[in-house]
């Protein structure tokens, strides 16, 4: 978990090739945080970038703002522009870039990162379209195709196209919580979690005709976070075998039914640590886990803190 209280310079690098859509998600998503954030935008050479469209990008500042960023983020370009070595210009515009910095990568802007050595023994992930090209150029890097995002300490990876939302909304997230961020999504008219990974979005054979989703029952779940819900519950519900339920289910979410609970008890979990009063034990009993230590064991896992620190963090924040 990392708390900023002070306005964020954001400074996103546009390099030749780049895909608009994906360009505009920082200045978007994280200009929307009520004043958080200051995302301002760079080439390599201060000069216009050519887009993947029929189109032109001018932007205002050189490489040399990238040193004054607290978070820098690398926006994707196409397929054919992503070298195994980086091009001189590249490299000496990430030399800017201060040790301290965070650093998020979009879709293919992960290929930046991995050839600028910056993903070395780290897990990541990119566009699930490319991961086996990724894997062959970078083979020394620990790639997760499935997931939305990637975050490893100060370095953060995305994978295909709007995931950068994902990431930006996590940023927010885990800087001033989850009642900002939430409030971002809103204003942005977009999910502020998404269900699942990238694996849902990967290319699958054709369903047949008739099969039944696992959507009205994850919405039923949702309701029911309180009760201790098993596999068999769930498959109950949807009215399929569990064989049947379970796979359905990976292939809608990208993950198993007991993960995607926990995932979800643990988002709840957080909610109320910020927006209430209640007791560790309390809040384990409204989101579904046994005891409060079973809460404290899934809430490190997900964010690296307790609940005492997250609620101390966050609330002293809101007030």
């Amino acid at each position: 978990m990392r708390h900023v209280e002070r306005t964020e310079r954001v400074v996103v690098l546009a390099l030749d090739g780049v895909y608009p859509f994906e360009l505009g998600i920082p200045s978007r998503i994280l200009g929307a945080a009520d004043g958080r954030y200051e995302v301002l935008t760079c080439s390599v050479d201060g000069r216009p970038v050519r887009s993947n469209a029929d189109f032109t990008i001018g932007v205002e500042h050189g490489p040399e703002i990238l040193a004054t960023a607290g978070t820098v983020v690398i926006t994707p370009v196409s397929p054919e522009r992503m070298p195994a070595e980086l091009p001189d210009e590249v490299r000496e515009a990430l030399a800017y870039v201060r040790p301290d910095a965070r650093i998020v990568s979009i879709c293919t802007g992960a290929f930046v990162l991995a050839a600028a050595g910056l993903l070395d023994g780290r897990r990541a992930t990119t566009h699930w379209q490319l991961a086996d090209r990724f894997r062959r150029m970078f083979p020394h890097i620990d790639l997760d195709p499935d997931v939305l995002f990637v975050d490893d300490d100060r370095i953060l990876t995305s994978a295909g196209a709007a995931s950068g939302v994902d990431v930006c909304l996590h940023l927010v997230r885990k800087d001033h919580g989850s009642e900002l961020a939430n409030a971002v999504a809103r204003r942005c008219v977009v999910p502020p979690f998404r269900d699942g990974g990238q694996a849902q979005y990967i290319e699958q054979p054709v369903p047949e005709q008739g099969a039944a989703s696992t959507a009205g029952t994850r919405a039923w779940a949702l309701e029911r976070l309180d009760e201790s819900l098993t596999l068999a519950d769930l498959a109950a519900h949807a009215r399929m075998s569990l064989r049947t339920f379970a796979r359905r289910f990976n292939d809608e979410v990208g993950m198993s039914p007991g993960r995607w609970l926990i995932q979800q008890r643990v988002a709840r979990a957080r909610h109320l640590l910020e927006s209430s009063d209640l007791a560790v034990d309390q809040i384990a009993g409204r989101v579904g886990f046994a005891t409060g230590a079973s809460l404290r064991q899934h809430l490190h896992a997900a964010i690296g803190v307790s609940p005492q620190v997250y609620r101390r963090t966050f609330q002293t924040a809101a007030r």
